[in-house]
């Protein structure tokens, strides 16, 4: 028998490919999702990068000498980062845990705020670029600049690959599988898929629950149903790939006149 935690998806998937009836087409690499894609590599290695340090600092603030705890301890990220550029040490007494503290938290401060810097300049970047080749998925409800990325990472510069919406939830890891047992009729989570696409129509769902009229008394009437909070979520970003699917459908149209 096989429980909730077996690979099913890709046993099915594996098996399919070997027998010859789910062959994909691989993405071209020559559009502008291609330029996006590269962009985002090296914002989110910048985001990373800044949060490790910021991490860090707080770290060395923790284990710090009490005139620098207690002047750093339970401040913002954006706060500690600041404060910290502006510590001084001297460099004839390094051998002083307090010295030595002061002059690494500047130093990762100034990497913090340079790698604030470059977060920025390739926000500058990505905004027009994405915005000039999705406008119609960038202007859904709850889609900003980096979700409209991610989904037009998803799909490729060649996005006729996806046949259909159903294809594409699949893709996203937003497609239902039946987990029906007796007279129980139910749908589990579908584990598969493109996890980065997956968190993007989360956060599209997360934004339209909090934000949009519709979606809250969706909501409200799925929850007197007796559907839980994780099983709304995961009807809504299936019904939110309906809208994806043809904003981009939309989108790529166009440019390819």
């Amino acid at each position: 028998t096989k429980g909730k935690s077996d690979p099913i998806d890709a046993i099915a998937a594996a098996r399919a490919t070997l027998a010859g009836i789910a062959m994909g087409t691989p993405k071209t690499r020559t559009g502008p999702v291609e330029a996006i894609r590269a962009l985002r590599v090296a914002r989110q290695g910048a985001v990373k990068a800044r949060t490790a340090a910021i991490n860090q600092m707080r770290g060395l603030v923790a284990a710090a000498p009490e005139a620098l705890r207690a002047e750093l301890t339970k401040l913002s990220s954006a706060v500690l980062v600041n404060r910290c550029a502006t510590l001084t040490a001297d460099p004839s007494r390094l051998h002083d845990p307090e010295q030595a503290t002061a002059a690494a938290l500047a130093g990762l401060a100034r990497r913090a705020l340079a790698l604030t810097e470059e977060i920025h300049a390739l926000d500058q970047q990505l905004t027009p670029l994405v915005r000039r080749t999705a406008p119609r998925t960038s202007a859904l409800f709850g889609v900003g600049t980096d979700v409209a990325a991610q989904l037009l990472t998803t799909a490729g510069d060649n996005p006729d690959r996806l046949h259909s919406e159903a294809a594409l939830a699949h893709l996203c890891g937003a497609a239902p599988i039946p987990a029906s047992s007796g007279r129980v009729r139910r749908h589990r989570l579908h584990r598969g898929g493109d996890r980065g696409a997956n968190h993007a129509l989360h956060t599209i769902a997360l934004c339209r629950l909090r934000y949009d009229e519709r979606t809250r008394a969706y909501q409200q009437r799925r929850t007197t149903e007796g559907l839980s909070k994780q099983e709304i979520l995961r009807c809504l970003k299936r019904y939110i790939v309906r809208d994806v699917y043809t904003a981009l459908r939309a989108d790529f149209a166009a440019l390819t006149t």
